[in-house]
């Protein structure tokens, strides 16, 4: 059998297309047979005012289309507008997935963007730390 399947403990949230489902008290496992559908763990959201990187921003913004609260072409703009300042400060595998995330952007394929955002979470925290420490050492 083909499709995602999604494994979920006792009480897990998950949003799909918008809408917020929630497991009972035993884990489970539902198969996704849809190719264009929207699944969100609520344990992957981040909420708005934890949204205070750059990057932190831009995964946001992708949730926000991907839950339907936020026009796509818009969130799309959005998107492509915090990415390209950040091009020229990662490289290597930091770059492909910077091209993954703006690809993704343009074809407004949130969840694409939002994964390979996410990759580069620790990688940003570590820029910013260095980044801040220099600040203090002047």
């Amino acid at each position: 059998m083909t499709g995602l399947v999604i494994k979920l403990k006792p009480n897990e949230k998950v949003l799909v297309n918008g809408v917020i489902l929630q497991n009972g008290d035993r884990a489970a496992s539902i198969r996704v047979r849809s190719n264009d559908v929207s699944i969100l763990r609520a344990s992957d959201a981040i909420q708005k005012e934890d949204a205070n990187t750059p990057l932190k921003r831009i995964y946001y913004v992708a949730q926000l289309a991907m839950a339907g609260e936020a026009e796509a072409e818009a969130a799309s703009r959005e998107i492509l507008t915090g990415l390209e300042p950040l091009r020229p400060i990662f490289s290597g595998e930091a770059e492909g997935e910077l091209s993954r995330a703006v690809n993704a952007a343009v074809e407004k394929k949130f969840f694409v963007v939002m994964r390979a955002v996410k990759k580069l979470f620790p990688l940003e925290e570590a820029l910013l730390n260095r980044s801040s420490q220099t600040a203090l050492a002047s």
